[in-house]
């Protein structure tokens, strides 16, 4: 046995020890900690933002906790084992990669993509090739998948140009409807428009929830620069004016 076996062996005898012996580890269900999962998985994500190969290391950990977690639970309850898991996935890479494992030839990475969405879609007796997209994904991520997917068999815009005309047209239409002040068409333009720019970031090669997060991050460290400063000069900012307010935001653009 290698050293990495050896220590994943250990690792999951951990696990299953503390299933056993920890009061709180023993009465979690895999609905109990979910939500945990996906917290581990979101600072995951921000370590390899921030590339902190430290904190990855730690996160990473985190991650491969709930996955042997969640297989132990299951193998407690028969549903299946940790080796289920390992070999499901070992013979899904397998299969989806003909052109690694087999005699396929392939040109790019895109048609690599191609094949990999026709062996999935076949694989899992799916109707449609985006009835595969998980419904609890973040609404950006959630509207880049159903547009490549779209994309990959060839529904898509030519071009950044296009696509841009269609996003210039969502702006007048909810324009048009802001007009009209009916609450229910106003949300559905506006979630048109939400959609068209998620296009035309893919076309510019952007991933817009990422995008968004560093404008998010961006606003924040300007936000609390104009706090500290208040802060510092013995004001409060409940009461101080905008005008106050805003002339320290155009200071905080200098710094982030």
């Amino acid at each position: 046995m290698s050293k990495d076996s050896e220590l994943f062996h250990e690792f999951v005898e951990i696990v299953r020890k503390l299933r056993k012996e920890c009061p709180w580890d023993r009465e979690q269900t895999h609905k109990s900690i979910r939500h945990n999962l996906i917290e581990e998985a979101y600072e995951t994500v921000e370590a390899i933002d921030n590339d902190d190969f430290d904190e990855l290391k730690k996160e990473l950990g985190d991650l491969l906790l709930h996955v042997v977690m969640h297989s132990v639970m299951a193998e407690e309850e028969n549903k299946f084992t940790l080796d289920d898991v390992i070999n499901g996935i070992k013979e899904k890479l397998i299969y989806r990669h003909p052109h690694v494992f087999g005699d396929v030839k392939v040109k790019d990475a895109k048609e690599v993509k191609n094949n990999w969405e026709k062996l999935k879609q076949s694989e899992n007796n799916r109707d449609s090739i985006i009835s595969g997209i998980p419904k609890y994904l973040p609404a950006l991520i959630k509207a880049l998948r159903v547009q490549e997917k779209a994309g990959s068999v060839g529904f898509d815009w030519t071009n950044p140009d296009d696509v841009w005309k269609k996003v210039e047209e969502e702006i007048s239409e909810l324009k048009k409807v802001i007009e009209s002040a009916d609450a229910e068409k106003i949300e559905e333009e506006f979630g048109d428009l939400l959609f068209a720019l998620v296009n035309y970031a893919r076309f510019l090669k952007i991933n817009p929830e990422s995008a968004l997060n560093k404008t998010i991050e961006k606003f924040i460290q300007r936000f609390q620069f104009i706090e500290k400063e208040l802060k510092s000069q013995g004001k409060d900012i409940y009461t101080s004016t905008l005008e106050e307010m805003d002339e320290l935001w155009e200071k905080s653009k200098k710094l982030f």
